[in-house]
């Protein structure tokens, strides 16, 4: 599965889904030697034909929170976890594969292609056996319903990303019953992300129903999986297999999905309690690697880390101010200490759009994310914040320089050395940090997602296309933020954005995002870390599926060898 509609968010260290990668461990749980990063199809998923597969079994993972929104495209419903599920249980037109390259799941769609450029025309011809778990089948009313709640027409749709969307000007019943026709007034290269997953016309074509109808559950369901049950008391959501699934039959009973905090993964993994663990961490590979009829496997997702700083609100919302955080934050520091006992070489981060393993990466990192903490110095004085001496917070107009970092109580050990190194770096420069920790269940929907931080740190994951990062980017309208929770953005990055997401040019495009690249640096939008490697333990005889780098998984192929 892939978050092909917006990009996914995720916990900056919590468990992660999606040729074998090199084990280098010598099995007796000391840190294994440096490998260089996976390549940019690196991918490690015990691949087996369905038929070397048993009937039966489930599969058992950790997720960060309960799910509240299963609607993606619903300003809530961002968060990784959920959109894992959703993928599973809705129709998933385009699948991509170790590559990143984008092909049509003919579970849904017997055909999809551009019929025309001027103006730019899209067919689908939709599988005549594709239908929701109410009995009707998919159509181009579903495409309609989901145009009109996504572009941006109607305010009231409380849509997280309208990119793309806004650029069509008809949906229509194309060729014969099944026929999907969408009509664009500018090109858009990325018409393949939209529509995917779908969700069912009736249940989403009123601001109601989109914004609060698939709050707590998924209402329909239409895809090989469907949800068995939720048990908030338990906090645990159980797919079982949809027996109305035209398509092959899975070979699992269940998939099921329990709440635990990240920290607690490793001992969950090791008591059996589920099926796959990172193991990124040191403390957690040294004993993951040695647990019984347990594999390593690795791969090279598009997963970054970085910390946000907020602009919409207090000393932050001084671009000044920001540009002093980012010349104090040591980013190399704050990597080393990350990375000492990994087994991957850790390269820093210096792009928003694009990752060191990937065609179109460049470094465009300012001249003020250089470690400068004098500089950081200057720049408050320049800003009118005092320096009160050594290990005090600058004052203006008698208030203290004070930020609180937010973290999530349900975060590992690594991700609260990170808020600590932070705290101390700031605190050199006079900037008075706290490290404010929040229920774990709370902290993407009631903080991350409202704006309501200073500084935060989480991860964008997934982004197979660069327009998925759009929402994340671009300036907010009104009270909606998209995903750019810190409210940084200008006019300038708005219209690179709009420009590179309608060139079909693909040369033309990597050049746009990257100039949109120098200008998120030099805004002080968010301060790039390091591209999170995928290391992940996993059951023995669990097949097709582990590190799947940039690729899917399809959980109808998913199962225990016999």
């Amino acid at each position: 599965m892939r978050r092909t509609t917006l990009i996914a968010i995720a916990a900056a260290v919590s468990a992660t889904l999606a040729v074998s990668g090199c084990d280098s461990s010598d099995g007796d749980g000391k840190a294994p030697r440096k490998q260089a990063a996976p390549k940019a199809d690196g991918q490690s998923i015990n691949v087996h034909p369905v038929s070397d597969l048993k009937q039966g079994g489930s599969l058992r993972f950790g997720i960060d929170q309960w799910i509240t929104q299963y609607n993606i495209n619903q300003v809530d419903g961002q968060q990784g976890d959920a959109q894992d599920i959703i993928t599973a249980v809705l129709p998933d037109l385009f699948d991509s594969d170790a590559k990143g390259a984008i092909h049509a799941n003919p579970n849904f769609l017997v055909s999809a292609k551009v019929t025309s450029t001027s103006p730019q025309v899209v067919e689908y011809q939709l599988n005549p056996e594709a239908k929701w778990s109410d009995g009707k089948p998919l159509s181009w009313k579903d495409f309609r319903a989901q145009w009109k709640a996504l572009n941006g027409s109607d305010e009231a749709f409380e849509a997280v990303d309208t990119s793309g969307y806004e650029q069509i000007s008809k949906v229509e019943q194309g060729s014969g019953a099944h026929g999907v026709k969408i009509t664009f007034s500018s090109p858009y290269a990325d018409w393949q992300r939209l529509f995917d997953p779908l969700y069912p016309a009736s249940y989403i074509d009123t601001p109601e129903k989109f914004n609060k109808g698939w709050s707590q559950k998924a209402l329909v369901t239409g895809s090989s999986f469907k949800v068995g049950t939720y048990d908030k008391t338990a906090q645990t959501i159980t797919l079982v297999p949809d027996p109305k699934w035209w398509g092959d039959k899975p070979k699992l009973d269940s998939v099921v999905y329990r709440v635990i905090d990240s920290a607690a993964e490793t001992e969950a993994y090791l008591n059996k309690e589920i099926d796959q663990a990172p193991a990124l961490l040191p403390e957690d590979y040294k004993r993951l690697v040695k647990a019984p009829d347990t594999d390593i496997r690795r791969g090279a997702r598009w997963d970054e880390v970085h910390i946000t700083l907020n602009g919409g609100r207090g000393p932050l919302k001084d671009v000044g101010v920001r540009h002093a955080i980012q010349a104090a934050i040591n980013r190399d520091g704050v990597n080393e200490s990350f990375s000492k006992d990994l087994s991957f070489e850790l390269k820093p981060l210096n792009n928003h759009f694009f990752m060191p393993n990937q065609e179109g990466y460049q470094d465009n990192s300012s001249e003020f994310d250089t470690y400068d903490p004098e500089k950081a110095k200057k720049l408050l004085d320049a800003a009118g914040w005092k320096d009160q001496g050594e290990g005090k917070p600058r004052t203006k107009g008698g208030k203290q320089l004070t930020l609180d970092y937010t973290l999530s109580a349900g975060s590992t050990s690594s991700a609260t050395d990170q808020a600590e190194l932070v705290q101390q770096m700031l605190g050199a420069v006079g900037i008075k940090v706290g490290i404010k920790q929040v229920p774990a269940n709370d902290y993407f929907n009631k903080f991350v997602n409202t704006g309501n931080f200073d500084i935060v740190s989480f991860r964008n994951v997934d982004a197979v296309y660069q327009t998925m990062l759009t929402p994340v980017f671009i300036s907010p309208k009104g009270k909606n933020l998209f995903q750019n929770f810190g409210s940084v953005g200008s006019p300038k990055i708005d219209g690179l954005l709009t420009k590179a997401a309608g060139t079909t040019d693909h040369a033309e495009a990597v050049k746009l995002y990257n100039e949109a690249d120098v200008e998120i640096w030099k805004l002080g939008h968010s301060i790039e870390l390091y591209q999170r490697p995928q290391i992940n333990a996993v059951r023995k005889g669990l097949a097709n599926f582990g590190a799947s780098g940039l690729g899917d998984t399809d959980y109808a192929k998913v199962g225990w060898l016999k």
